[in-house]
């Protein structure tokens, strides 16, 4: 059923803005923060940075030409108001569609997105490109990058910036200053966006203009009015221009105005008036890593915890930052500056331990191979969220083990349960010949009641949890238990006594081990829950390439896939028990 809207029924594209009053604008902005609203309650996502955006994405598009003139969305999850203004508003007024369009901006879906992105700092550096290529065609057009504050932390933002302020022709950058990243924001150039918002914009001290911006400052973002007269100033400029805007993140929504960084993203029914929230009343692997931090703090103030600006993703809440106080650092939206940050911590005798999500890993790979691998420093690094999932092509977490295993000096481990991560994690803080990374499993905690005294210096020595004969499964950290199912199918359908081997070690082979499984296996099956390709798997293949053991690789395909259900993508890739038998009956013939 659909929903009846004053001004909003009247709109379907940017051009029907430009007949609107300021009135019937005003209107609009309220109605399409509601339908944010209910859709985001109905499905969960990004609620704050939408919020704060709309009158900005009303007025960009109503004194813009789009798709004419270009505009580039950083991160893209403040990209709602801009769907539903660019012909996609069924996705927020149709409950049966609001799974329809992605959740970022999407070329395959409009005209009006010129880029799918997910990942933060980037919007600066493509409008760069986008800028170049038209004065190098002799083009006319208008190119806008939106970015937020608290991107403004990451390494390419500033790249950008000081490339863009270099093109000596058209490009415009419209800051979103809401004073919030995910978290609060955290870094020194933030004080120079305080002062410009305490004077107006009017201090000379103003790092915009010190890198040749031509500066515009809107203290009330959130006033369309005010908003399209800047905008209307700025448009068809022939200079770098800058115009910095101060929003209310969360606008509209008392418990999102409230508690910015809670309400930045939400699971479906938080601003139901009878919702409760749902507290874990078990463990959880964010819960055991800072309660093993927390102690491991009161015992040694060396132990400090460090996050890029994604808190909740390592379960690092606001009362477990203030308890560590000075020993815990945001470094922002940075997880190059992140990585090298503690490397230099562990140089100097600190035990650092990074925190980060394994999608936003990969935008650190130079500092993981130079600043830390190559100087074999003693620095912990929790990867989570590592694995298959059906998550937005830009948040893929499956390719943090090719990554991180191929890079020399790292030991990069997978634990299977509570009592190895546990003992995995403090080996890793109290050694210091090596640089470690530990996938955190993804998964509800399972624990063996035994606890861990694995030397895990003795690197890349696998576990045998069961001895047998013909197949050796070797099932790595979270597919654990897929290979304990996999061995019982094989015993119950073809009587066949598997090894089940525990790794544990992602990058090294136990070279000892798969010689003795010569002997009496013919075949070897690797289960990983990542992507195959330069993966831990085709390690093992590689190792048994010249002689006559048979090798079977599972794991993911390597390929983009966008919001696929967990369930479709294990079919594809053969990783349910059933379709493993299949294969290994295939292979075995």
């Amino acid at each position: 059923m659909e929903t009846t809207l004053r001004v909003l029924d009247k709109v379907n594209t940017p051009e029907d803005l430009k007949n609107l009053s300021l009135e019937e604008m005003n209107i609009l902005s309220g109605e399409i923060r509601e339908l944010i609203m209910k859709k985001v309650n109905a499905t969960g996502g990004h609620l704050g940075p939408n919020l704060g955006i709309v009158e900005a994405t009303i007025a960009l598009h109503r004194v813009f030409n789009t798709p004419e003139d270009k505009i580039v969305f950083d991160v893209s999850h403040q990209c709602y108001p801009h769907k539903i203004l660019t012909g996609r508003k069924e996705g927020f007024t149709e409950p049966d569609k609001y799974l329809k369009y992605s959740g970022y901006t999407a070329p395959e879906e409009s005209e009006f997105d010129l880029f799918k992105v997910g990942h933060t700092s980037t919007s600066v550096s493509l409008a760069s490109g986008l800028a170049k290529a038209r004065d190098l065609r002799g083009g006319k057009e208008n190119v806008i990058a939106l970015i937020g504050d608290g991107s403004l932390s990451g390494g390419e933002a500033f790249e950008g910036l000081d490339n863009a302020a270099a093109l000596e022709s058209n490009i415009i950058v419209v800051v979103n200053d809401n004073d919030m990243s995910i978290a609060e924001n955290q870094g020194g150039l933030y004080a120079n966006l305080k002062l410009l918002r305490e004077t107006n914009g009017q201090t000379e001290c103003n790092f915009f203009k010190s890198l040749g911006f031509d500066y515009y400052y809107v203290d009330n973002g959130n006033d369309i009015e005010s908003l399209v007269e800047t905008f209307s100033r700025v448009k068809d400029s022939d200079h770098p221009v800058l115009v910095h805007i101060r929003t209310l993140k969360g606008k509209g929504c008392k418990a999102a105005e409230t508690d910015k960084e809670h309400y930045h993203w939400i699971i479906p029914g938080e601003l139901d008036s009878d919702y409760a929230p749902q507290i874990p009343n078990h463990e959880t692997y964010e819960s055991i890593t800072t309660d093993y931090i927390l102690k491991k703090h009161a015992q040694d103030s060396s132990v400090i915890a460090i996050s890029p600006a994604t808190p909740g993703v390592s379960g690092f809440t606001p009362e477990f930052r203030a308890k560590l106080g000075k020993s815990y650092t945001d470094t922002g939206i940075a997880e190059q500056h992140a990585v090298a940050y503690a490397s230099g911590l562990a140089k100097n005798g600190a035990k650092p331990i990074l925190a980060v999500m394994s999608s936003f890993i990969q935008r650190a790979y130079d500092q993981l191979s130079q600043d830390l691998a190559l100087n074999n420093t003693p620095a912990t690094i929790l990867v989570y969220w590592g694995g298959i999932t059906g998550a937005d092509a830009t948040h893929l977490t499956k390719y943090d083990i090719p990554l991180i295993s191929n890079i020399p000096n790292l030991v990069y481990l997978a634990p299977v349960n509570k009592e190895e991560y546990l003992r995995m994690l403090d080996w890793s803080v109290e050694q210091k010949e090596y640089s470690v990374v530990i996938r955190v499993p993804a998964a509800q905690v399972v624990s063996s009641g035994i606890s861990d005294n694995t030397d895990y210096s003795n690197l890349n020595k696998y576990q045998v949890v069961e001895s047998g004969s013909d197949v050796a499964i070797l099932a790595l950290g979270s597919f654990f238990r897929l290979g304990e199912k996999v061995k019982t199918i094989l015993k119950e359908q073809l009587g066949i006594s598997a090894t089940l081997i525990n790794p544990r070690f992602i990058t090294g082979i136990d070279k000892e081990l798969m010689e003795a499984l010569k002997s009496n296996h013919k075949l070897v099956v690797t289960l990983e829950d990542g992507v195959l390709e330069g993966g831990f798997g085709e390690k093992i293949a590689s190792y048994f390439g010249s002689s006559d053991m048979k090798v079977l690789n599972f794991g993911a395909k390597k390929e983009f896939t966008d919001r696929t259900p967990i369930e479709e993508l294990y079919k594809r890739y053969h990783l349910t028990p059933e379709l493993i038998l299949e294969d290994i009956k295939n292979v075995c013939k």
